[in-house]
């Protein structure tokens, strides 16, 4: 089952529900605590540690796990930013029958510290000793665990509240992730991030995930046994002219390996030497006119247009004249610039099948100030969507993709060996060879995703992107004998 990504919101709803279900706050405090403790038991050489808790329930679990790490044999101590200030936090406070320091301003190396001074949920910045801490812990690269979430970073965005927070090399958070375990910038201050199971279930609809196989694995298009190439999916890619097809090629290439059937190249005149020199098994047609490329593309199930296909009025009215040929489109780069100064007349051209595949800065010029306003990344790609009325697939470190419908996932796994210039090419190439093969818009884009990061994590250093669709088979073959 594909896992949820909550909202800080949602968390507390189902701790709620748990509560009124017939769990005590108390045992789930218990769970928690316990399941810090566990994975600091696991991950580390014993060695002191300094337990920080604060007033909440987050300070809770602070007591519980320092409470199951000195009954495991380490030597812990436990300060206190603030007194217990909720009922469970109180509880769990009186069952530590140690001393409870003040919290201490002047931390030192060699002790292992955990951070539960506050949960997701803070919503103002730190003050006073506590933003002086974090700014100490930053300074002396401390060996920080957090609970939850390191205490200044806002659980919905992963964004520092103020000007500091702390920063752990292990977060441990419980049932579910939250958005500040996904994107970059909170995964930045999570460190490795522990998921432990404290008997908690997700009961309201939930339409955010991680992008990872089970999202999508039950509906990957693997070939019957009796399949052909048209079967397979027919796939076309808009080539630019002669200085600018590699773009093209990569897409094409991608297209192949992930499994569409029969992929050619459409070329105009001047590029069909060049193309032609470069292609052998994809296959090559030319167009000199956005009506030959309409009747090029009639029998395609997918055409990606957009790698550098030039940015211009041509490119506008090719993708214009490709939007009439009930092909599914992959709209990327040059395509997306096109529409810079009228992106509704882009959108006009869509419908949900389609995918849009933006980096930051093309983005910006489709969706102008849309991620700027937003509180975090999974907002404006959803935003983006439903203005644009198909799949939104918004590259980054934690590339998101969303539908109009209000789905949206975060991958997990990306890499920063795909940072290579047309490594985005051969993403489009395997987003449009799903499609053609029959999967789901929104599920063949976050299945492209993740692929093409496990492809950058197979091959690591040295990455270009003519790597990426040689690593492929690797990868699907993997992901066969998990179907």
């Amino acid at each position: 089952m594909a896992r949820e990504i909550l909202t800080v919101a949602q968390m507390a709803a189902a701790d709620r529900a748990a509560v009124a279900n017939g769990t005590p706050t108390q045992v789930l405090m218990e769970r928690a605590g316990e399941a810090v403790a566990t994975a600091v038991d696991a991950r580390y050489a014993r060695q002191p540690v300094v337990v920080w808790c604060g007033p909440g329930d987050n300070g809770g679990d602070g007591y519980v796990a320092a409470r199951h790490l000195r009954d495991r044999g380490w030597s812990v101590v436990v300060e206190a930013a603030y007194p217990p200030s909720t009922d469970a936090a109180r509880w769990a406070a009186a069952r530590w029958d140690e001393a409870v320091r003040p919290l201490s301003s002047r931390p030192a190396r060699g002790a292992l510290y955990i951070d539960a001074l506050f949960g997701a949920g803070l919503s103002r910045p730190l003050e006073g000793e506590v933003a002086n801490l974090a700014r100490a812990s930053r300074d002396l690269a401390l060996t920080i665990v957090a609970v939850d979430t390191p205490s200044g970073v806002h659980g919905d965005t992963g964004r520092v509240v103020g000007d500091v927070a702390f920063r752990a090399g292990m977060t441990v958070t419980f049932h579910r992730r939250k958005p500040a375990h996904v994107l970059a910038e909170g995964r930045q201050a999570c460190g490795e991030v522990v998921l432990a199971d404290i008997g908690l279930q997700t009961d309201e609809a939930v339409e955010l995930f991680e992008n990872d196989p089970q999202l999508w694995l039950a509906r990957f298009p693997w070939p019957a046994f009796d399949a052909h190439k048209h079967s397979r999916g027919r796939l076309k890619v808009v080539s630019g002219e002669a200085w600018s097809t590699g773009a093209a090629r990569l897409s094409a290439r991608g297209g192949l390996r992930i499994g569409a059937g029969a992929v050619t190249v459409l070329s105009p005149p001047g590029a069909l030497a060049v193309n032609a020199a470069h292609l052998e098994a994809i296959m090559l047609a030319p167009f000199e006119s956005d009506a030959d490329l309409a009747a090029a593309s009639e029998d395609a199930d997918v055409v990606i247009i957009g790698p550098a296909a030039g940015v211009g009025e041509v490119t506008a009215r090719n993708l214009q004249a490709l939007a009439r040929t009930g092909a599914a489109l992959v709209v990327d780069a040059d395509a997306l610039t096109s529409f810079r100064y009228d992106p509704e007349d882009l959108f006009a051209c869509l419908d949900r099948d389609d995918v849009l595949t933006p980096h930051p800065g093309e983005f910006e010029r489709v969706f102008p100030g849309v991620l700027a306003k937003s509180p975090e990344r999974i907002t404006a790609a959803r935003e983006a969507a439903a203005r644009a009325g198909a799949v939104v697939l918004l590259k980054g470190a934690d590339t998101v993709v969303a539908a109009p419908d209000g789905r949206a996932s975060v991958l997990l796994n990306g890499k920063p060996w795909l940072a290579t210039a047309g490594s985005g090419d051969v993403l489009a190439g395997f987003i449009g060879g799903l499609i053609a093969q029959g999967m789901e818009s929104f599920e063949a884009a976050c299945a492209g995703a993740w692929i093409h990061a496990a492809c950058g994590a197979r091959h690591g250093p040295g990455l270009i992107a003519e790597d990426l669709p040689g690593l492929a088979p690797a990868v699907l073959s993997g992901l066969y004998g998990k179907r």
